[in-house]
């Protein structure tokens, strides 16, 4: 019994999450903490009945009443905020002993919840903070002490008022983030997954190494779809990691490429990942999306390029993936080309969706009414694509109903209200009752509830990470350790700018280990923002530094997470993969530094001077030339296997390339010296590894004419 109203409250409750945050962040009906407390509670208690207690005791029944327990416990505790929200404001600093309780209890559901779906990493870092908020009046001096709070004053601090649970990390998660997973869910269903991974597929299936270029490609193209590595990981990793081991990739090999490749996604525009959507609150002075987009653009395009080049080199090397004879057989005779591909009705979803997404933003909208604008186009394209069988009649219906309801909509409401409401409000009133008619539609109906219920389920581990997060910023908030902490580093920062980066990137990568790479940006831009705006670079910069590290711990050995997820689809070891993905992204650990002391790779102008297009020319090739001769050192092959002498010759270009800009007066002129060092090295080692690989042909030639 229970058991059975378990698995029918999960859809339904993952259908009202996605269609209440789909219509109350385009027009907001509720007060913003009783907004956020629904958005809370539906995400918590989906995390209660989907997750169980331990994997192990998944179908223990008694268990599974206290799961159903615990989920009636956090609406209690969520509807008490919404029914005394405005009392809760007037006694601030004088509640009542129910009130304390809520938050307390409220406070054990959300640390739970996050233990359920993301581990245990996060709830202890949660926990220490608490702690040192009840005993900061014993700490040493090296530990920020302070004066120390009661049981009662942290609990509402971070649960009943709008610094914690239900502050900036749940609303940036409601605000912006869960609309793109959904917006990525109705991508999936169209069919844009399985697109992507057979795009890539057809671009690189007679070419040397062609099985890892397919996972590059592939997690770079679902990077627009999905901000998380782990999730980017496992998705494109279950096609390709099969792929790459069956063309003659080691095991380690494979699932190291793919995790390299899929920690990437979080910066690759115009989607991006959720520490994006945070820039937008954080970041000071303000930015807007584009600008971040804009910004991230070439980091990103430098990541996988280095990536792709490092695997092409490696499979020229060991000899992988042997290219097959072009015209193959019947069956690869058959297939469409890559072209065909990008005009068929999934590409159209794919490319269509990004193109009204790139347009509206570039036109001046908000996020969310881009992406909201991209779903629309999802949503009709799935209605007129015949592969997914709704009736012609229905689609016919709907391709009338549609411009008349969205004009019933804009003008009803309009009179019902005496308020104007905006043919972008009346497009999103529309577009969710066209979601709430595909759920009376028997044919559409599957297609509808397994999108929405897939975004609710991608979204829990979202939505108690965000509330988990609010308790460290409630007690940061608090203790004032947000401003010593700072203090500590500023010093530093002043000494050397080099020092403080490198210790912020320590940090970063210590943090992320344990946790999504949105919740450590997070942290470490709430622990250590008043920094940022000390060391003398753009904060647009200093913000995306600390995102990329955060991103690179997903990757960074002993605690890989996305090397784990991707150890375990190739049935390899999880040390081996996750050395492996350490050096497939070896290039992702520079590209900070680089864009901190270059910003024109950011496209943006150093302090003083305006951007010269000249300046980021020269930035993006010493960062090729960098790349370049990096991927050739890892792998070491260029035109040919190299020895150890031009291998170390091509770390040491990579260096000089990579290094910060050293401009030196040289005759009037300011030359890169380091850059063009690297350069003149590279092209020695070059020639010299061309006319080697030359000599070897004309003697096999002469051996074999």
């Amino acid at each position: 019994m229970i058991e059975r109203i378990r698995l029918s409250l999960i859809p339904v409750l993952g259908v009202v999450l996605s269609l209440f945050t789909l219509s109350e962040v385009n027009y907001q009906l509720l007060n913003p903490l009783s907004e956020l407390a629904v958005f809370a509670v539906l995400g918590l208690v989906l995390c209660f009945l989907d997750f169980p207690i331990l994997d192990r005791w998944k179908g223990v029944a008694a268990l599974r009443l206290v799961d159903m327990l615990l989920a009636l416990l956090t609406v209690l505790c969520c509807s008490y905020l919404i029914w005394a929200g405005d009392a809760l404001g007037r006694r601030a600093g004088a509640y009542t002993g129910m009130d304390i309780f809520v938050a307390v209890t409220g406070i054990a559901l959300v640390l739970e919840a996050t233990r359920r779906s993301i581990g245990l990493a996060l709830p202890i870092l949660s926990g220490f903070f608490i702690v040192y908020a009840l005993i900061g009046h014993q700490l040493p001096d090296w530990l920020f002490p302070h004066r120390g709070y009661d049981i009662g004053r942290v609990a509402a601090q971070t649960f009943l008022r709008s610094e914690g649970v239900f502050g900036t990390a749940l609303r940036v998660m409601f605000t912006y983030v869960y609309l793109f997973v959904v917006f990525g869910a109705f991508l999936e269903v169209s069919g844009a997954t399985q697109f992507i991974v057979s795009f890539a597929q057809r671009m690189f299936s007679n070419r040397s190494g062609g099985a890892a270029k397919v996972a590059v490609l592939g997690s770079g193209l679902m990077g627009s779809l999905s901000g998380s590595a782990v999730a980017n990981a496992v998705t494109t990793g279950a096609f390709t990691i099969p792929m790459m081991r069956s063309s003659g990739f080691k095991p380690h090999i494979a699932a190291g490429i793919t995790a390299a490749a899929a920690s990437g996604g979080a910066l690759v525009p115009p989607v991006m990942g959720a520490g994006a959507y945070m820039m937008l609150e954080i970041v000071d002075p303000p930015v807007t999306f584009v600008q971040i987009a804009k910004a991230a653009l070439i980091p990103a395009i430098l990541y996988y390029l280095s990536i792709f080049l490092i695997v092409h080199f490696y499979a020229k090397k060991v000899g992988t993936d042997i290219p097959s004879p072009r015209g193959g057989n019947a069956e690869s005779a058959s297939k469409p080309s890559a072209m065909a591909a990008l005009f068929s009705a999934e590409g159209a979803a794919f490319f269509g969706a990004l193109a009204v997404l790139i347009g509206v933003l570039v036109a001046g909208k908000s996020p969310v009414f881009a992406v909201t604008a991209s779903l629309g186009f999802i949503v009709l394209l799935i209605l007129v694509n015949p592969k997914t069988k709704v009736a012609a009649v229905n689609r016919r219906i709907t391709w009338c109903l549609v411009p008349v309801l969205w004009i019933a909509i804009k003008f009803g409401i309009s009179s019902i209200s005496e308020q104007p409401i905006s043919w972008s409000n009346a497009g999103v009133f529309a577009l969710t009752g066209l979601l709430i008619s595909g759920l009376a539609n028997r044919e559409w109906r599957p297609m509808v509830v397994a999108a929405l219920v897939k975004s609710a389920k991608s979204g829990v581990a979202l939505v108690s990470a965000s509330a988990c997060v609010g308790i460290v910023i409630g007690v940061v908030t608090l203790t004032g350790v947000g401003t010593a902490f700072p203090n500590a580093i500023i010093p530093l920062a002043k000494e050397s700018l080099f020092l403080a980066l490198f210790a912020i990137m320590v940090c970063s990568i210590v943090l992320g280990m344990g946790l999504p790479s949105a919740v450590c940006y997070l942290l470490m831009a709430t622990l250590i923002g008043p920094v940022l705006n000390k060391l003398g670079v753009p904060a647009l910069a200093a913000h995306l530094f600390i995102f990329y590290f955060g991103m690179m711990s997903m990757v960074t050995p002993p605690v890989a997470l996305a090397a784990y997820a991707t150890a375990s689809i190739a049935g390899s070891n999880i040390m081996e993969t996750g050395l492996a993905a350490f050096r497939f992204s070896l290039v992702g650990f520079t590209l900070p530094f680089m864009f901190v002391y270059r910003p024109e790779l950011l496209l943006l102008a150093t302090a003083g001077h305006d951007l010269i297009l000249t300046n980021v020319v020269w930035a993006v090739a010493a960062a090729i030339v960098g790349i370049i001769s990096l991927a050739g050192g890892i792998a070491g092959y260029l035109f040919s296997p190299v020895s150890i002498i031009p291998r170390m010759a091509l770390y040491l270009a990579a260096f000089l390339a990579l290094f910060p800009d050293q401009r030196i007066e040289f005759g009037g002129l300011r030359l890169a010296v380091f850059d063009i060092a690297g350069l003149i090295i590279l092209i020695v080692v070059g020639v010299m590894n061309w006319r080697k690989t030359e000599r070897d042909r004309n003697q096999l030639r002469v051996v074999n004419p």
